[in-house]
């Protein structure tokens, strides 16, 4: 384990959220590496000991959790602390900060830099003006957006930064798979 790496737990957005997110962000910032749309369940951090630990330790709670929907919010932004574009997870976000509580323990325990707030990240600009201009963008776009405005929160994904902006999934997180196998097998 290199104990310079950062982890992340993340959920990602496949459908007509995502999309939007991805093609706006490589309008926005097109220097920047493709990132996949996610929201995040416990932002980066560094392992309080290996890999495999703290996987296991995902696996065990996420088990416990039955998957939810969660409906999106505004267009809203964290600037002057960072400049970062986003959309609000607006209902039911309290099911999201539950979630983070419950897995930010052992070897994933980490005192956050800021509150945690469940978000769609749209796009990091580097200076706060840029961050404004997307942040106009984005609101235009998102009240012009006509697809369906929730995003299932069941499947996750534990990741590793390799570099900046560089992340790489380490393994997939059913939530509730304990009780999808049992119904699954009752259902044949």
């Amino acid at each position: 384990m290199n104990q310079l790496q950062r982890y992340a737990l993340v959920a990602y957005v496949k459908d007509q959220v995502g999309e939007f997110v991805e093609t706006l962000r490589k309008e926005l910032h097109p220097e920047l590496p493709h990132l996949a749309a996610h929201v995040t369940l416990l932002p980066p951090r560094f392992l309080q000991g290996p890999e495999s630990a703290a996987l296991e330790t995902l696996r065990r709670h996420c088990q416990q959790v039955e998957p939810f929907e969660v409906s999106l919010g505004e267009v809203e932004t964290f600037i002057p602390v960072t400049p970062t574009v986003f959309i609000r997870v607006a209902h039911p976000a309290h099911r999201m900060r539950e979630l983070h509580d419950l897995l930010n323990v052992d070897g994933l325990a980490n005192s956050e830099e800021w509150p945690y707030m469940p978000h769609l990240t749209i796009v990091k600009m580097g200076v706060e003006e840029q961050a404004q201009y997307a942040y106009r963008v984005a609101r235009t776009r998102w009240a012009e957006f006509d697809g369906y405005r929730s995003i299932d929160i069941r499947d996750l994904t534990f990741v590793r930064e390799e570099g900046p902006y560089r992340w790489t999934d380490v393994g997939a997180i059913a939530l509730g798979s304990i009780n999808r196998a049992q119904h699954s097998s009752q259902r044949r």
